[in-house]
Order: C-alpha cells, then sequence, then structure tokens
C-alpha cells in the first residue's frame, strides 16, 4: 500500500503544471479567502513587499510554549517519547509510564500552566529590547493554543483549560508590541508517525502505543468524548523510512516516500489556519515548512498567504503590514514570503530583509539547561543581533517557557543583560539599513555556509577583532563585538576608497573624547580608557 502511494505521489508531481495544478485543492465553504489584490497563486504574491515596520523592528521575542515544556526534557518530547531507547523514552517510562498506557495526550492532561503570567513576561520582553512578541500557536504535537473552531484538541477543552493564544494577544497589545503567532502543525502528519509503532523489544514489545487508539476506545477515561487521531492524524500508513527515528528529516518536504496527506487533513490544517487568522488578525504569521504548509501537495499555503495578505490591506487603508514566513526559500520564493533562518545566518548582506529564529536553549524548556548554565549568555545573543542587523536581517529569539508558565531566574539574567546593552546602544540597532559591507574581521572572512534550515549558529566565534556596520542615514554604527585590546582600525573607511568626510566620532554610553586618525590604510580609533559595558561598543561616526 505504501509502494502505491509513494507511486501516486510522484504521478501527481509529473503532473503538476507551472507548480499551480495541485494534488489536494482546498474547499473554501468553511473559510473563505478575503478578496483583494492578492490570489493564490505564484504570479500573484509576487506583489509582496516588505513593511517598513518590520525592517526597522530587527527584534522579536517569542513564548514558544507547549505541552512538550511541560515534562522539562527538551526538544520534540512528543515525537521522541515514542522511540524506544532514546533519552527521552526512557525517562517518560519512568517518570510517566509505558506510552502504550500513557501517551501524548495525557502529558497534554497533566500541563495546567499554573504560574503563566503573560502580562508580566510581554512587560519584560519589551524591557529586553523586543519590537514584537510571538507566541506558538501550535506545534508539530498538533494542539491548538485556542478555543480552536476545528481543532477539539486545543488548550480551553484540554490541559490547561485557558485560551493561551487570548492571553498572550491581549499582553501584547498592552504593550504596544505587534503579535506574531507561529504554526507548525502541518506536518503532524509525519512527524507523529512513530506514536502509532510499538517497542521492537522487552515486556512490551509489539504493543502498539496510543497512536492507534480512536474515539471508539475513550469510553470510561478522562478523554471520553474526544478522537485521537484528531491529535496524533495517525490513521494512515506509514511513510517510507519511518522506522527511523531520523527519518522525518528526510520526509519534510513531502516527498521521498512520506504518505501522502489526506483531503481531510489538509482541509483542517488550513481551516484551523484561517480561524487563527480571523480571530487574532497576527502582524506576523511564521510557518515551519518549506516555503508553505503543504506546498507543493496542496494549495492550503498559497490560499492562506492571499488571504492574510489581503485581509491586512482591508484593515490598513489598502497598506500591507503583514509579514509572512518561510523556510529554505529560493530566490524566487523570497519575493513572495520573508526568508526564515533556523539557528543561523548567511555570510553575506541579503537583498530582502530576512530574519533569524534562535534560541538561549532548546526550543522546548530543558531542566539540564539551567541546571548545567548551559544557556546562551547576553553578550552572545548581542553579538548575534549585531551581525544579523548588519545584514539586513531580524533577530527573533526564543526565551524557553516551563511547563508551569514561568521562566527561571537564569532565563531573567539573560534578558536582564540584554536590556542593560540595549539602554546603551539601542539606536545603532533599530531603524537602520545596511551599510556598502557588512563587516571586517576574522569572522567577516570565514565561510559559513547555511545547511538546510539554517544550522551554521556558533560554527564561527566572534571576537573583539570583529566589526559590524550598519547605518541610519548619514550615521554610521561600527561595531566592535567585545572590548577591543588595542586600537581599533577600520579598513573600510581609509582615504584611498574615496569615502566621505567624518566629521565626528562618539562611543555610545560614554562621555570621553575619542581620538583618531585617518590615512589611506584605514581609519584608526585610539582604545578608549574606559569601556561602556564588556559585550559590544558601538562607535557613532557623523558623515
Amino acid at each position: 500500500m505504501r509502494t502505491i502511494l509513494a507511486a501516486l505521489y510522484l504521478l501527481f508531481q509529473c503532473s503538476l503544471s507551472a507548480q499551480e495544478n495541485y494534488v489536494i485543492s482546498i474547499r473554501t465553504d468553511k473559510e473563505a479567502v478575503a478578496p483583494g489584490i492578492f490570489e493564490p497563486n505564484l504570479a500573484s504574491l509576487q506583489k509582496y513587499k516588505v513593511p517598513d515596520w518590520f525592517r526597522n523592528a530587527k527584534f522579536g521575542i517569542w513564548a514558544h510554549w507547549g505541552p512538550q515544556c511541560q515534562p522539562g526534557q527538551g526538544d520534540w518530547y512528543a515525537r521522541n517519547m515514542y522511540w524506544q531507547g532514546s533519552n527521552t523514552y526512557n525517562w517518560h517510562v519512568k517518570n510517566y509510564g509505558h506510552p502504550s498506557k500513557f501517551g501524548f495526550k495525557d502529558v497534554i492532561n497533566s500541563w495546567k500552566a499554573e504560574k503563566w503570567d503573560p502580562e508580566k513576561l510581554v512587560a519584560l520582553y519589551k524591557r529586553a529590547g523586543a519590537q514584537y512578541f510571538f507566541a506558538m500557536a501550535n506545534h508539530h504535537d498538533n494542539l491548538d493554543m485556542w478555543d480552536s473552531k476545528y481543532q477539539p484538541w486545543n488548550t480551553v477543552n484540554v490541559g490547561p483549560r485557558k485560551d493561551i493564544l487570548a492571553g498572550w494577544a491581549e499582553a501584547a497589545k498592552k504593550q504596544g508590541l505587534p503579535l506574531g503567532l507561529s504554526v507548525h502543525a502541518a506536518h503532524a502528519w509525519s512527524w507523529f508517525e512513530t506514536a502509532q509503532q510499538a517497542d521492537r523489544e522487552g515486556e512490551f514489545a509489539g504493543v502498539p502505543y496510543d497512536g492507534r487508539l480512536t474515539a471508539a476506545d475513550a469510553k470510561g477515561t478522562w478523554w471520553e468524548g474526544l478522537d485521537p487521531q484528531e491529535l496524533y492524524a495517525q490513521n494512515h500508513p506509514l511513510s517510507a523510512g519511518s522506522e527511523s527515528i531520523h527519518g522525518i528529516h528526510k520526509l519534510w518536504n513531502w516527498e521521498n516516500g512520506v504518505a501522502v496527506p489526506s483531503q481531510e487533513y489538509c482541509e483542517k490544517f488550513y481551516n484551523r489556519t484561517m480561524d487563527l487568522i480571523n480571530r487574532f488578525q497576527p502582524d506576523l504569521l511564521y510557518f515551519d515548512d518549506t516555503f508553505l504548509p503543504l506546498y507543493p501537495i496542496s494549495d492550503a499555503g498559497l490560499k492562506i498567504a492571499a488571504h492574510y495578505y489581503n485581509n491586512s490591506m482591508a484593515r490598513n487603508n489598502g497598506a500591507l503590514k503583514a509579514v509572512l514566513f518561510g523556510k529554505v526559500l529560493t530566490d524566487e520564493q523570497k519575493k513572495y514570503v520573508v526568508w526564515d533562518v533556523e539557528r543561523g545566518a548567511p555570510d553575506k548582506i541579503q537583498e530582502l530583509a530576512w530574519q533569524t529564529c534562535s534560541c538561549i536553549g532548546e526550543w522546548h524548556y530543558k531542566n539540564a539547561l539551567f541546571e548545567e548554565n548551559r544557556y546562551k549568555p547576553a553578550r552572545e545573543v548581542i553579538h548575534t543581533l549585531v551581525d544579523i542587523v548588519s545584514k539586513n536581517g531580524n533577530l527573533l529569539l526564543n526565551i524557553p517557557v516551563k511547563g508551569d508558565g514561568s521562566i527561571d531566574d537564569k532565563e531573567i539574567a539573560v534578558l536582564e543583560g540584554i536590556a542593560g546593552w540595549m539602554d546603551i546602544n539601542k539606536e545603532s540597532i533599530f531603524n537602520t539599513r545596511p551599510w556598502k559591507i557588512f563587516g571586517e574581521g576574522p569572522a567577516a572572512d570565514a565561510a559559513n555556509p547555511i545547511n538546510a534550515q539554517g544550522f551554521n549558529e556558533g560554527k564561527i566565534k566572534f571576537s573583539s577583532k570583529d566589526i559590524r556596520f550598519n547605518q541610519d542615514g548619514n550615521i554610521l554604527y561600527v561595531t566592535v563585538l567585545g572590548v577591543p585590546a588595542e586600537d581599533v582600525v577600520v579598513r573600510a573607511l581609509g582615504t584611498s576608497g574615496g569615502g566621505q568626510k567624518i566629521k565626528k566620532i562618539e562611543l555610545l554610553g560614554s562621555k570621553e573624547k575619542i581620538r583618531w586618525s585617518r590615512n589611506a590604510n584605514g581609519l584608526k580609533i585610539k582604545k578608549p580608557k574606559t569601556a561602556p559595558n564588556d559585550i559590544a561598543l558601538v562607535f557613532k561616526i557623523r558623515l
């Protein structure tokens, strides 16, 4: 059966004409696409232009929070708990029981978010310099974090019994921050395939995990009245390669043997996402997908994008203020949506605006990172931000939230460190644009290519010998990534290049008079007697 489905998929792929005919065409009778200048096709989406407010914002903070944070075991808990022998499986069996008896649906039931205070958290994020705030709407675990019209497995019906997104949205509104929502659920179809498998050996060998349960099995349980298949979406044959826990990476792009999703599955995803947009009117919408969700097997993503853009224009007197993100984009696709790079950055300036999404720990809260002091420090976050901004990008930073809805004191310390640097130097970040080159120094000279979604973060270390540039009108900001041990030489500002005349140089956060000289080889700035911070020094140069 699996082989036949794979063959059908390849046949369907070959029949696509100019990427405009799709195997699964979404019906819009329940959630209509808003009328407007954008239509659900590639040619129409080329009209998109990134709004200036996003290009000016530069820095956002993300609460990548959901039920997988409850165990405190880090990323992809809901997938890995069903893989016998994995650390997650072993921890789950020890603390909850065997996944045939206590599955992820039961983890959701144990999640109460009892200490969650969205107003307090979003106020802290704004204090740290965030210009927009992101909340996770759903993850690959397929639980909707709002009172979802189309997904009964949502946080109002189960788990916290709270409309999580409504709380986040209200907090962002009070702080005057644009609201972003991230949607990851398109891949639950294959990501959750581990839930329909079984132990390979031992006492429970061959006993199916709870991913095969249906509503008929619910009698007398806490989840009576709910269908586990609405959560796990596993009423289908396994994809080719799913016998390996790492097989999901090969299957991500709806090819290479992935089981073909059903019409019902694709339409449910479409309706859920349209409901999300219409209820919360997010300023930013992030898809954890290659280009758009369910593309190219379905036109769901194209219809969602057209609706999202048209809806934004209707709400803003014809101005398009919406920002939509996709991953692993071609140069052509970067014209339709904003390129998101996961845990990494390109090694040169990009013509179009883009964003890095990264994290000070793992995406989902992990106790061990707190216990072992392994969060990224504020210094590393700021260096990453400065590098990204110099290349025409924004940074979206996740601060992992514990299952109870709080963040720990070490995370708060990181945020306070970011805030302290921003208090002095934020003018060098917000409202700026790239200069003619992004930087100088060892890190700028080294090649650091992106791998798939990104994942080149940390492969090159920044030091006080690294310089980054950006500008705001006739002001050039020269940022040294550390405290220099000697005089700073900026080669790009030498007189031999015929550059502009330098009128004045200041050090942000300092009243010290900056001494400097200039010749054909570069601009030489005397090392300041006192550094106003120990993270990154910003020289403000008036041209």
